[in-house]
């Protein structure tokens, strides 16, 4: 009887399409996940949670009591929903340059370039700023919150300015600033402070013009608060 000869197996060169193939449906997958992630529905986000509560009969926790892993900061939902609503109120205003809304650790930050505020080396705030600062000082009655107002410069040495050094330059423009938002806001003065950095905390290169553009700035800071809300 004759036995059929066995079919050798011969290594396919395109089986690595299968691998690669897996890999880039497993980092959609991925990026997927991050941006559902971080576009949170509050409202449907505290409907569920209020729904599981029921469910399983626990007590309500503040944000401030959830457990952090692995040293993983989870949000702040307050700041978050600050976050929206000051930049859904500074875009009404058409003001979309220059401004840089953003959340950390410490907060809500506003952030401006200086020149949107500020004539070049100068302290005094220009007229069309006034409408900017009188969006952020409401925001600022509304949250109740403690606010920071820091001044920051580049590292370029100030020429023909009434000023002797970016430090002094920055304590006065983020002085000038406080007063702006005091005048919009009288009963806002015991929850205010002001900083004046100078070049000491870059958000970028002072090695190149766009750098030091965005590095001149002022930063309002909506503190967050201890428990959360």
């Amino acid at each position: 009887m004759r036995r059929k000869r066995k079919t050798e197996d011969h290594d396919n060169p395109d089986r690595w399409v299968v691998s690669y193939a897996d890999f880039i449906t497993l980092l959609f997958a991925f990026f997927t996940t991050l941006y559902a992630i971080s576009h949170v529905d509050l409202g449907k986000l505290e409907r569920f949670t209020g729904s599981m509560q029921s469910a399983f009969k626990t007590k309500q926790r503040n944000a401030i009591d959830t457990t952090v892993i692995d040293g993983i900061r989870p949000p702040v939902y307050a700041d978050v929903r600050l976050e929206k609503e000051l930049r859904e109120e500074i875009g009404k205003s058409g003001i979309i340059e220059g401004v840089v809304v953003s959340r950390d650790d410490r907060g809500v930050i506003v952030s401006f370039e200086d020149t949107l505020l500020f004539e070049s080396n100068e302290a005094a705030l220009k007229k069309s700023a006034r409408p900017i600062i009188a969006i952020v000082a409401a925001a600022v009655r509304k949250a109740g919150r403690t606010v920071v107002i820091e001044g920051h410069t580049d590292n370029l040495p100030l020429r023909n300015s009434r000023y002797s050094s970016n430090m002094e330059l920055s304590a006065a423009r983020s002085a000038s600033t406080f007063a702006a938002l005091l005048s919009e806001d009288p009963g806002a003065q015991d929850r205010m402070s002001t900083a004046g950095y100078g070049e000491y905390r870059p958000i970028a290169s002072n090695a190149t013009f766009e750098g030091r553009a965005r590095n001149r700035r002022i930063d309002i800071i909506f503190v967050s608060r201890k428990d959360g809300t």
